[in-house]
């Protein structure tokens, strides 16, 4: 079997969201889809979502309001504000 190609690997991680799923698909491990992944250049989406609530903290706490936040990352207030409550 071959490794998919990254463009391939980012729709299938943007439509299953974790390296089982797509696994389960190929019919291999999870490791393998985080090698795929790892060789890439792919990040995880905990990763991407850690450093995303990181940014939307540090722009808080710098004088953003919550609606331009929300626009800036394509979000929702409440999610917004989720995110800065469990910060």
């Amino acid at each position: 079997m071959s490794i998919p190609s990254k463009e391939k690997l980012l729709k299938l991680q943007k439509k299953y969201k974790t390296d089982a799923a797509i696994g389960d698909l190929f019919g291999v491990s999870r490791q393998a889809v985080h090698l795929w992944r790892v060789k890439h250049g792919i990040k995880s989406l905990l990763e991407l979502t850690e450093a995303r609530n990181y940014l939307i903290n540090k722009d808080f706490k710098a004088g953003k309001d919550v609606p331009k936040l929300a626009k800036k990352f394509k979000m929702s207030f409440s999610q917004i504000y989720r995110i800065l409550k469990n910060w």
